[in-house]
C-alpha cells in the first residue's frame, strides 16, 4: 500500500482544488494538494514538499482531517487529508493545469478523483450546511 498525503487548505468558506494534468493518471480530475510519501518521510513531511514542489508555497500541517484506503486498477493508497493552511507564497501552478477555492456545497460540480470521494462527503456533512 502507497501512503498519500493531502492537504485540506481553506481560505474563508472556500478551500483549494488543484486539476491534474492530461498526462497523469485519472487525467483532468480535480483533487486535494499532495502527493506520495518518500521512503523515510514522515507524513507531514511529505506535505510540505508536496505543496513547495506543486504549488510554491510554504505550510502548517495541523491534525488529520480524514483517513481512507483506495484501490486503483494499478496501485493501492491510504490517504490522509490533513487540515494545513498556507504560511507564505501564493499557489502558483507548478504541475496542475488549474486550482479554484470552492465551497462545500460546489463539490458536485467538480469531477474528483474516485479516492476522494468518502472524504469530500465528510466535508460536505461537516461544513456543507454551516450559515455565517
Amino acid at each position: 500500500m502507497t501512503d498519500v498525503v493531502t492537504a485540506l487548505i481553506w481560505r474563508g468558506e472556500e478551500f483549494l482544488i488543484c486539476l491534474r494534468p492530461p498526462n497523469k493518471p485519472n487525467p483532468l480530475r480535480w483533487e486535494f494538494v499532495g502527493g506520495k510519501a518518500e521512503a523515510g518521510e514522515s507524513l507531514e513531511d511529505a506535505l510540505k514538499r508536496e505543496c513547495r514542489e506543486e504549488l510554491d508555497v510554504e505550510i502548517k500541517v495541523n491534525d488529520i482531517f480524514a483517513e481512507t484506503d483506495h484501490e486503483y486498477p494499478d496501485i493501492t493508497i491510504h490517504l490522509t487529508l490533513f487540515n494545513a493552511e498556507i504560511v507564505s507564497g501564493e499557489p502558483k501552478l507548478n504541475v496542475h493545469v488549474d486550482m479554484k477555492w470552492i465551497r462545500p456545497d460546489e463539490i458536485p460540480d467538480f469531477n474528483f478523483c474516485p479516492a476522494d470521494k468518502e472524504i469530500l462527503d465528510k466535508i460536505i456533512k461537516a461544513y456543507g450546511k454551516q450559515e455565517n
